[in-house]
Order: C-alpha cells, then structure tokens, then sequence
C-alpha cells in the first residue's frame, strides 16, 4: 500500500484508533528510564569508537530494569566482543518525544563532539501522534542536519518503526492503524537518509513478546539486545545496508488487515 492510500484509510480510521488508544493508555504503565549514569566504556584504554544513541524513550532505555541493559551499552558490549576495540558510548533520549524535539531540545543540550557513529531510535511517536508525512519531514530533515553539523565526522543510523502489529500492548485494530502511519514515516525516512548521508536500516523484527517491558510497548533487557546485535551487524558490515534505490511502495512494512 503506498502512502497515500495508507494515509487516506489511517485518517478514515481516526476515531477507531482514539477509543483504542484511550484503552491502551488506561492500562499501561509509564515506565521511567533505569537508573544509573547514562554514558560508559566498554573496554580499557582510550576509546576507538564513541556511540550515540539519540531519539525518544527507546534511546533512554526505558523498559529496562538497569543501564547496562539498554541499547547502547549492549551495542557497545557487542561491538567490543566481536573487535576487541575499546567503546565509549552515551543514552540521550526524551520520553514521549518526536523528532523536532529531540532535534530542538535534545541535540543542543548534548555538550560531546566526539562521537563516531549516532544511531538514531525516533519515529515511533510520530507514528503514533498521527504526525503527517510533512511535519516528520521537516523535524526529522532537520535533525539529521543537526546530527551532521555538531558531530560532522559521525557515521549516521537510524532504526526504522517496528511493524506495530507485533507490539503487545496495541489490540490488532490499533496495531493495523498505527502501522498504517508506521509506513508514511518510515518510508519518508528512508528517503531523506538517502538524501542527507544517513544510513537507514532494515526495520527491526520482532522475533516474540518476551523482547517486551511489563508495559507491552518498550523493549526488556533482551529487546534491546536483539535490537543492538540487529545495529552491530550493519555498523560492523555483517549486514547490507537498505538499498538506496528500494521503490517507496515497498511491500516490507505490512499493511495486512486486523484480525477479526
């Protein structure tokens, strides 16, 4: 389904993703970052590689009971096992926050200018606040130049939406409607990664519900280390990045219909 049908039908189905987002947000936890300092060394000596891992509540490890058990300790854990280099890494994430946020109050208020790689974890609550293709355009265009102008030798990543019908916490309808507007934003990613020098990968695949928190929504300590071994293998070149040339009506974010 391309993104304007897909935005058509999701607009159509506003009403029925408002009754069930209520219901998802009555029930489900808020869930605070773990606590613990968010920066660290995995390995001895001076650091060959500094990671950030920037965006939303994903990148802030919330869904994991400690720090070392989010995603940038784990990719940095990785990352050393498989090449012995000593890795330095740092969480900045905003809870609840989309793109022009992290762009606006997240990036300038990082005083680092040393890292090598970024990665990138935003989109999911453009996708979920029903954020148009124009809007995400703008704040995520403008947070990959904000990524490339204070960390300029920095190889950029950014991890697309998950396909939403595999969240726990989301009734099928939910999951259906959201992945709707998961596409527009992720296809609108790829494309301005492919503009602006980022390097955009493959959604991550959810293998189960046990790689999610009490909450149904964030990842647990195994989410996010599936998710780091899933950025290690591009950041590593295990893995092919995306084509550059993939059409954006691609077929790989599901548009398959609720269950009845």
């Amino acid at each position: 389904m391309n993104g304007l049908l897909a935005g058509i039908l999701s607009w159509l189905m506003l009403p029925v993703a408002i009754y069930h987002g209520l219901g998802v947000r009555r029930v489900a936890p808020r869930m605070p970052p773990p606590p613990g300092r968010p920066r660290g060394k995995i390995g001895d000596g001076e650091a060959s590689m500094r990671l950030l891992i920037l965006g939303d509540s994903s990148a802030a490890g919330v869904g994991a009971d400690r720090i070392e058990d989010t995603l940038g300790p784990q990719l940095a854990g990785l990352i050393h096992e498989r090449t012995g280099n000593t890795v330095a890494w740092r969480n900045a994430g905003a809870n609840s926050a989309v793109t022009s946020q992290v762009r606006d109050h997240v990036v300038p208020n990082i005083e680092e200018r040393d890292f090598t790689h970024v990665v990138l974890a935003i989109g999911t609550n453009d996708a979920k606040n029903y954020n148009s293709r124009m809007r995400f355009k703008k704040g995520f265009g403008g947070l990959l130049y904000a990524v490339h102008a204070r960390w300029p030798e920095a190889r950029v990543y950014w991890s697309p939406v998950i396909e939403m019908r595999d969240v726990p916490a989301l009734p099928p309808v939910l999951g259906f409607i959201l992945g709707l507007r998961a596409n527009i934003i992720n296809d609108m990613g790829f494309r301005l990664c492919r503009e602006r020098y980022g390097t955009a990968l493959e959604p991550l695949p959810v293998e189960g519900p046990e790689g999610f928190a009490s909450d149904g929504f964030h990842a647990n300590h195994l989410g996010y280390r599936h998710w780091a071994e899933h950025i290690a293998r591009v950041i590593l070149g295990e893995t092919p990045v995306p084509s550059s040339s993939r059409p954006q009506e691609s077929t790989q974010f599901s548009t398959r219909p609720p269950a009845a």
